[in-house]
């Protein structure tokens, strides 16, 4: 389960841009997840409590909040941006396209610290 490792790189992150003393203070940790990132979201909550309950107890009280975007797609045709419904890469304007504009994402997109 690759989400282990993920979780694990969350962690690290989050080791090198806050130092001990806050990282304490992590209430919440908000991750943006695109649908084209192969990350499954329930396997990657389950990573984090057990990664946590295992090795980063120092996390225990600390909420992963997991936001998952869709596919967006822009069209050349008709330049406008599209969401992929069914992984059909077709604008609304029924052009076939592959210029994807959101659901790669996998990044930490805030922390939130308690008072």
């Amino acid at each position: 389960m690759h989400e282990i490792s993920l979780v694990k790189n969350i962690f690290g992150s989050l080791d090198s841009v806050y130092p001990e003393k806050e990282r304490k203070r992590i209430k919440k940790i908000h991750m943006k997840v695109g649908l084209l990132s192969n990350v499954e979201p329930i396997l990657m909550q389950n990573a984090f409590e057990a990664v946590v309950a295992t090795e980063r107890k120092e996390y225990m009280d600390c909420e992963l909040c997991i936001e998952v975007l869709p596919i967006l797609v822009h069209c050349d045709e008709c330049n406008k941006e599209s969401e992929v419904v069914n992984y059909k890469f077709v604008c609304s304007c029924n052009k076939p396209t592959n210029k994807v504009t959101q659901g790669n994402e996998l990044l930490i997109s805030g922390v939130e610290f308690l008072e």
